[in-house]
């Protein structure tokens, strides 16, 4: 019998401001403990929150972007537990009236598209940290986190399987950080996950879920999941209920342990904060925060079809990120062909950067170097092979295409003469290879081809060498 996988997610997204939700205190990574708090942020008596107008434009800004109700009154409440990073033994936080809900996202797993809807999304502020090493068997508390402003984004259970989940996650990561909203770096915990994993026969009610909680990885999520769903199954098999529970994913042992058990919303005992008034946002206010939106993932996309007349495959592609795409339309801006340019970027390109497990910011040869490199292609100065070879010595050196062209004399002999010269010379050194082609034999054809250009040190025009090759072979 089958089981269906039902996942949800919560991400806790970090929003790029300098200072905190409701304090002054800067938000800057890395600090020396302790060194980045106020009043607000340490609970001293008679400290009053203050809203951080920037932080409730960047919720706006989400809302828009993925087609939600922005809700013209939301309000904070504080949420109840106790633990020794939170000094004021409550979080501020949004429960009945979230500033954004609704809206969906699109993801894409193989050729399959489908839709996620989201539950809301609210603003809250962070706790502080634990911190266990270097303390002699002791722990200390570190709270500069304390009140750095997060946007809670929580899906409904819509998600079938590992790779759906990453797909959203990673959909989800792109448009916080298209939008300038937040950095999305996942190392520094800007960006954090909770998955919330269910299994149940097909058609029965919602099984039991168990949260697996701060996930900071992509690679570290899919193999939570698999993990989990794997355990649930084999629990219930064996005559086991599930437990709701918070658990951790360990990424040495591949495994998923249980941290605590899980609360409800009635456990941490919502209630209005009395500090702070309800949040209103004016139409005029989200009127100028749409006005100010950057050009979105799916216009851009239908754009780059468009103008530049490439496939659906290509501009998904290219508007995977808005750095992708900056670099390509600066490419074809220094004068690349559109479409050349979006194979070289989504080909040799991605596939160097790859390796290096890098994105496109970390790529050493600029948009502008590799225009230049594909007008060298575009005019027969080099084939496209012999490019390759160019962009990888620009890739180590820095070094310009032409520098490197007439450096290593690297020019194509387009001469139609010369090339035929080297045919003839193949030709009659391959009597074997022509046999066969004039006996029906068509790979023989391409293994001539590939004897001319080795010939001409990759240096003849490909489809020179395909013409007179075809004409002399009748």
């Amino acid at each position: 019998m089958t089981w269906e996988v039902v996942i949800g997610l919560e991400v806790h997204t970090q929003l790029s401001t300098q200072s905190k939700i409701f304090s002054a205190a800067s938000t800057a990574f890395g600090a020396e403990p302790n060194t980045q708090t106020a009043v607000v942020d340490i609970a001293l008596p008679g400290a009053l929150p203050v809203m951080n107008k920037v932080a409730v434009e960047k919720a706006i800004q989400f809302g828009l972007a993925i087609g939600a109700k922005v809700n013209r009154k939301s309000v904070f409440a504080r949420k109840n537990y106790f633990y020794p990073d939170l000094p004021k033994g409550y979080q501020i936080s949004q429960f009945e009236l979230p500033v954004v809900e609704g809206g969906a996202i699109t993801i894409r797993v193989g050729d399959e598209e489908k839709r996620i809807n989201l539950t809301r999304a609210h603003l809250e502020e962070d706790a502080g940290k634990s911190v266990h090493e270097d303390f002699h068997g002791m722990s200390g508390i570190d709270l500069n986190r304390a009140g750095t402003p997060l946007l809670e984004i929580v899906s409904e259970p819509e998600m079938r399987s590992a790779a759906e989940a990453v797909a959203y996650a990673k959909a989800l990561h792109s448009i916080v950080t298209w939008i300038g909203i937040c950095d999305g770096n996942m190392q520094e915990g800007s960006f954090r996950c909770d998955v919330n994993v269910s299994v149940r026969r097909p058609g029965e009610p919602l099984g039991t879920r168990r949260e697996i909680k701060n996930l900071n990885s992509f690679k570290f999520m899919e193999q939570a999941i698999k993990y989990e769903v794997n355990w649930q199954i084999e629990q219930i098999e064996d005559g086991h209920k599930i437990q709701q529970a918070t658990i951790l994913f360990d990424p040495d042992s591949g495994e998923t342990r249980m941290m605590r058990s899980k609360e409800d919303a009635h456990d941490y005992r919502y209630f209005p904060d009395p500090d702070l008034p309800p949040l209103v946002i004016s139409e005029d206010w989200i009127a100028r925060v749409r006005s100010e939106l950057p050009e979105l993932p799916e216009a851009m996309q239908a754009r780059f079809a468009q103008q530049y007349g490439l496939s659906d495959y290509d501009a998904r592609t290219l508007t995977a990120s808005k750095a992708l795409a900056g670099y390509f339309e600066a490419t074809v801006a220094a004068g690349a062909d559109a479409k050349l340019a979006s194979n070289w970027i989504t080909g040799e390109v991605a596939a160097t950067l790859n390796r290096e497990e890098q994105d496109i910011t970390a790529c050493p040869v600029a948009a502008e170097a590799l225009a230049g490199l594909i007008r060298r292609v575009m005019d027969n100065t080099i084939n496209n092979k012999t490019g390759k070879d160019v962009l990888k010595k620009m890739w180590e050196s820095g070094d310009a295409a032409d520098t490197i062209i007439e450096r290593d004399g690297l020019k194509q002999e387009n001469d139609a003469g010369a090339v035929e010269a080297i045919i003839d010379g193949v030709l009659a050194a391959n009597q074997a290879m022509v046999d066969e082609y004039k006996s029906g034999k068509e790979k023989a054809f391409n293994a001539l081809v590939g004897q001319c250009m080795k010939a001409s040190k990759g240096k003849a025009n490909p489809a020179q060498v395909n013409e007179i090759l075809k004409r002399k072979l009748g």
